[in-house]
């Protein structure tokens, strides 16, 4: 049997994804929980064998929660599932460490099989996410979001997610000064100067889309 934490901030999206999952024969649902912070937790505690991630969360956030789970406990298969469908995303998903990534526009039988997949030890990519990476590869356009590293992609989302500066700084266990050393070197590379610039930058590159960021 494939133990399954399912991790989004949004109630009716887990138990939808969770009475979906229990259909299945092979598959349980080990537990929910609603923030990366919690998720954490609960992989400590249970040791689930797959973690359905959603990217974009209060708090810690989804890429940060899958970089912690995978450095602590590197046996759990994390799957991201998301709405974003920007192939920069997800290059720094699986830098993060994570097995798979699909969106929130599959199938429930490809999430299914997405999740079987990555708990046998096998990378899977979604098939609307495949055909992003292959064009992504074929063109010479760079997106901007490219030039970031890690870190400050992660907090660039939190901003876009109107986290203010000394709560992401509590989230990430970093100085208020840092985190805007971050925010003000991440603006330097996209060549913005504002957290409403950032805000409008992510929308017309896809890394969220209207209604996320008005729904918080």
């Amino acid at each position: 049997m494939i133990n399954v934490l399912v991790v989004d901030d949004h109630h009716l999206v887990r138990t939808s994804i969770a009475y979906l999952i229990n259909q299945e024969s092979d598959i349980t649902v080990a537990d929910e929980a609603r923030d990366g912070e919690s998720a954490e937790a609960l992989c400590r505690e249970q040791s689930p064998d797959v973690v359905l991630m959603d990217l974009r969360m209060p708090g810690i956030g989804g890429l940060e929660a899958t970089r912690r789970i995978h450095r602590r406990m590197p046996d759990i298969k994390l799957l991201v599932l998301t709405a974003h469908i920007e192939p920069s995303i997800a290059r720094h998903v699986f830098d993060a460490g994570a097995a798979g990534f699909v969106t929130k526009t599959t199938a429930p039988e490809e999430m299914v099989a997405a999740i079987r997949h990555v708990f046998h030890g096998r990378r899977y990519v979604g098939n609307n996410m495949a055909q992003h990476l292959a064009i992504d590869t074929l063109s010479d356009d760079t997106n901007l979001f490219d030039r970031l590293s890690q870190r400050e992609l992660q907090i660039a989302l939190m901003v876009v997610n109107c986290q203010r500066v000394r709560d992401i700084a509590t989230h990430l266990h970093l100085s208020p000064k840092t985190v805007n050393t971050y925010r003000y070197r991440l603006f330097d590379k996209l060549g913005i100067s504002s957290d409403v610039e950032l805000t409008h930058l992510a929308l017309h590159h896809g890394l969220v889309d209207g209604f996320e960021t008005i729904a918080g």
